[in-house]
């Protein structure tokens, strides 16, 4: 373990609470993607000052130091060090490159859980994107595009929250939005069609259970409620409505 993950690991371990531990783990833990995690009971904001404290300790870490970090704390199955990732990816974002979208896509993959997966898109891969010169960020609208047609629902739901702080500061590309909202509503929209799963006879089945059906949907609800009150001149309407 490096310097600064030890340092992280060790704070928050020192900030955390059996009663908390528990309420996550009656919480998160009842989620299925939260099934595997422990829990050290650590708060929110415990969780980013200790971050916050780390950056002044080892002050001046460049990308590859910021990435490996992001990926040592990740890797122990243990909620507050991936939200602890997660806030550190948060601070560092103006030093992520189009290539860091491959470490993003694997998070949210393992993820599974809102707490971890919208921060990650909002916070991280929208800037991220929003950041790039014109080349890098064709490349990574096409990544964004090929998450909305993937099984994962995680990842659906990643790429419509990604364009949400943008889209609250009056920029965003909208009509993207639209197109990948109504693709994952089901709706018939030219250049989406979504790859099936198939069942052990190969028969076609049913990609979403009911909650991957719902993680996603509320990915489209969140989006359209934050416009109506920020941005109500921006319209969806439903192909056919």
């Amino acid at each position: 373990m490096s310097d600064a993950g030890e340092f992280i690991d060790l704070a928050l371990q020192r900030e955390g609470s059996w009663s908390r531990a528990e309420a996550l783990r009656y919480g998160l833990g009842r989620n299925p993607g939260g099934g595997g995690l422990g829990f050290y009971g650590a708060s929110v904001g415990a969780v980013r000052g200790t971050v916050r404290d780390a950056g002044r300790r080892y002050s001046g870490l460049a990308h590859d130091e910021i990435t490996a970090l992001s990926s040592e704390l990740w890797a122990v199955p243990v909620f507050e060090r991936r939200l602890a990732a997660v806030v550190l990816l948060q601070d560092n974002v103006k030093l992520l490159t189009n290539s860091d979208l491959t470490r993003l896509e694997g998070f949210i993959r393992e993820a599974r859980l809102p707490d971890l997966v919208d921060p990650l898109a909002v916070d991280v891969v929208g800037p991220l994107v929003d950041g790039l010169d014109v080349l890098g960020r064709v490349r990574a609208v096409s990544v964004l595009d090929r998450w909305v047609r993937e099984p994962d629902p995680w990842l659906r739901r990643a790429a419509l929250l990604s364009p949400l702080m943008a889209l609250r500061a009056g920029a965003g590309d909208w009509d993207r939005f639209v197109r990948h909202a109504r693709a994952v509503l089901g709706e018939d929209v030219p250049g989406f069609t979504f790859d099936a799963d198939t069942d052990a006879d190969g028969a076609r089945s049913d990609r979403d259970t009911d909650e991957d059906a719902a993680a996603v949907r509320a990915a489209v609800t969140r989006v359209l409620a934050e416009m109506a009150k920020r941005r109500p001149e921006l319209q969806f309407t439903p192909v056919g409505g």
